[in-house]
């Protein structure tokens, strides 16, 4: 891996199938030990259940209030500085339960792949 800085366009931003907004900030195969992107969840709005098979996730929730699932722990309310920890394979879910977005960075490690993704039946 050679030094190097990466600027991203937050108009790269894209929709997914998850219902949320993703911007990739850094995901690549020269780096694959980490990934990192930013998610936006619109108010009112759930991401659809899944797990990540091989990856941890780690969420850092910059903006928002929201109600996170993972495994069997109790829903659980997150606000600005919070970091949720989601082993893989473990099913999650967010929420948004504020008036704003929800913004949060998705850091994995190793590098998030979408093989990995699968997605779950809901509850």
């Amino acid at each position: 891996m050679k030094p190097r800085i990466i600027r991203k366009d937050p108009a790269d931003e894209f929709p997914t199938s998850e219902n949320c907004h993703i911007l990739e900030i850094s995901n690549s195969p020269e780096d694959p030990q980490v990934s990192i992107a930013r998610a936006r969840v619109e108010p009112g709005v759930s991401t659809r259940w899944h797990r990540l098979k091989g990856i941890t996730e780690r969420y850092y929730i910059l903006s928002g209030r929201g109600l996170v699932e993972i495994g069997e722990l109790p829903p659980r309310e997150v606000a600005p500085g919070d970091i949720v920890i989601i082993p893989p394979l473990c099913r999650q879910r967010i929420s948004n339960t504020g008036t704003g977005e929800l913004v949060f960075l998705c850091i994995c490690t190793p590098r998030f792949t979408s093989t990995a993704y699968e997605e779950l039946r809901s509850d």
